[in-house]
This record gives C-alpha cells, sequence and structure tokens, in this order.
C-alpha cells in the first residue's frame, strides 16, 4: 500500500490537491502496479515562517 507524503510552504487550492493526487496515483498504478484504492495521499501545509532554506525562513525571503 503506497503511501505520500506531500510537505509544502504555503497553501494549494483543493482544485490543485485534487489534480495532484490523480496524477500520483495514476504514476503509482502504472509503474508500480498499485491499485488505485491502496494509495493513500496526504498534503501537509506548513506556514511559511516554519520553512527556512540555507538558514532563512521564507516568510523572510525576497
Amino acid at each position: 500500500m503506497p503511501v505520500v507524503s506531500i510537505k509544502l510552504a504555503g497553501n494549494l487550492t483543493r482544485e490543485q490537491k485534487k489534480k495532484i493526487a490523480e496524477e500520483i496515483t495514476d504514476t503509482l498504478e502504472r509503474h508500480a502496479l498499485k491499485p488505485r484504492r491502496y494509495t493513500y495521499i496526504a498534503f501537509e501545509e506548513l506556514p511559511e515562517e516554519n520553512w527556512a532554506i540555507a538558514g532563512q525562513l521564507l516568510d523572510e525571503e525576497n
């Protein structure tokens, strides 16, 4: 059973999440031969202040 966790800074729309979930599910079904009904996907959206790259919080980047 595939479990896919997607973490990202900021938010996606419901439609974006739906399209991403469809594409990931399709890919796992096609390439890994995993049944669609067994594929679980979780989206974790975090505020930019909770992410840092190169020592700088994303909400401080310009």
